[in-house]
């Protein structure tokens, strides 16, 4: 893997406004600075991560061409959004906390009277171009400058379906703070957000933001947005605490050991956003399956599934990888029943207090073409995870997904 190389200046006059702008001046001097910036790039923990299609290409393209698969990519119905409206968020949440999930990782956190936004992408496609790349399965809930105030708005990393130009740009006129990872300010600026607007930390590294403590943490994946992948801006998970409140968002990540970590040094959390799409078997280090995923929430919450709700994200907006469209959701119903897990599943714009959590409802049952032999109905009695003095093991390979 090459490090930093900056672009040419005439290679640079060509590059789309949406690639952004490479890190540069004590920008890059403090990324240099940086314990896990190594060799020219930035390092996963646990070791590097393959983050591109491992495997034969024709198996990928098999799969991908396959005519029964793509149907299932895809939902058969419209997906049921829920209108957002102001007065759905005017109301201050009983129990201080509500979550609001916009669709693929966007979720609108309000926690004791402040609002933190999770990587906003109002945009039609996750792409540098408005005319090709993946695109909306379902419209937004509401128009983003219907949202009102944002306190804070945090960043997991560069690409596109978490780093929306269209949306920074529209955001860049407020006078809302950003909380990104190291490198990824560059994007911002070069887009109009003002230097003073920023927060940009490195991993374990905290601000201090109305009231609220964001803390950037380990994720296991990758960046880049242009031609070249150059590993020069950080990705990341964040926990956001109130002092009475505390929630984690992991951006996207593979599984690894540091959950634990998280958990003991931020946890329990009232709610993790946990990703559980895109994944697939010809990139298994750097996106979770829903095995992995519920694993990752037991292991933040110190293995106990007593604990908090899972919000299942990454998945239902974008068509990002060959599993069927609803198996994210449906499988993670079935395994977090399993385990005792508190499940929420609203629709997209659908509010909700994790305090109050109702039982989840597999919604996409209803606009998605049912896998062959049907939908596997839900157990009848839930089997708690008991609470360990250790750490909840966790398999040294991922756990395969099943058809559901």
């Amino acid at each position: 893997m090459t490090g930093f190389r900056p672009l040419s200046s005439g290679l640079r006059a060509l590059q789309p406004a949406a690639f952004g702008a490479d890190p540069s001046g004590e920008r890059m001097a403090r990324i240099r600075r940086s314990p896990h910036f190594k060799d020219g790039v930035f390092q996963n923990p646990g070791g590097s991560a393959r983050i591109r299609p491992d495997g034969s290409a024709i198996d990928f393209a098999k799969g991908y061409f396959d005519s029964d698969a793509r149907q299932q990519r895809a939902p058969q119905g419209r997906i049921p959004v829920h209108a957002t409206t102001l007065a759905d968020l005017s109301k201050p949440p009983a129990t201080g906390l509500r979550l609001t999930w916009m669709g693929h990782s966007s979720v609108l956190a309000e926690i004791d009277g402040r609002r933190v936004l999770f990587d906003p992408v109002w945009g039609e496609r996750c792409s540098p171009f408005p005319f090709a790349g993946p695109k909306r399965l379902h419209p937004v809930p509401l128009p983003l400058a219907a949202l009102g105030p944002v306190d804070v708005i945090v960043i997991s990393h560069d690409h596109y379906d978490h780093l929306d130009m269209p949306t920074i740009k529209q955001l860049a006129g407020t006078d809302t703070v950003f909380a990104v990872p190291l490198g990824v300010g560059a994007h911002l600026e070069h887009w109009g957000v003002s230097a003073d607007r920023l927060r940009e930390l490195d991993w374990h590294e905290s601000a201090q933001v109305a009231g609220l403590t964001l803390t950037a943490t380990p994720a296991r994946h990758f960046c880049g947005r242009g031609l070249r992948n150059t590993q020069h801006t950080l990705w990341a998970s964040w926990v956001v605490s109130s002092g009475e409140h505390r929630v984690y968002h992991s951006g996207d990540t593979g599984y690894f050991e540091g959950f634990k970590d998280i958990g003991a040094s931020f946890g329990p959390f009232d709610a993790t956003m946990i990703q559980l799409g895109a994944y697939s078997e010809f990139w298994p280090e750097i996106h979770m399956t829903p095995d992995e995923a519920v694993q990752s929430h037991l292991d933040l919450q110190g293995g106990d599934a007593a604990e908090g709700v899972l919000l299942p994200i990454h998945w239902g907006t974008f068509n990002l990888a060959q599993h069927p469209w609803a198996e994210p959701a449906d499988r993670t119903m079935l395994l977090s029943h399993k385990a005792g897990i508190a499940l929420a599943t609203p629709r997209p714009g659908e509010p909700f207090e994790p305090g109050a959590v109702p039982v989840a409802d597999p919604w996409w049952r209803g606009v998605a073409k049912a896998p062959t032999g049907g939908w596997a109905p839900l157990p009848t009695v839930a089997e708690p995870v008991p609470v360990a003095e250790e750490p909840v093991p966790v398999a040294e390979e991922p756990v395969p997904v099943a058809e559901a």
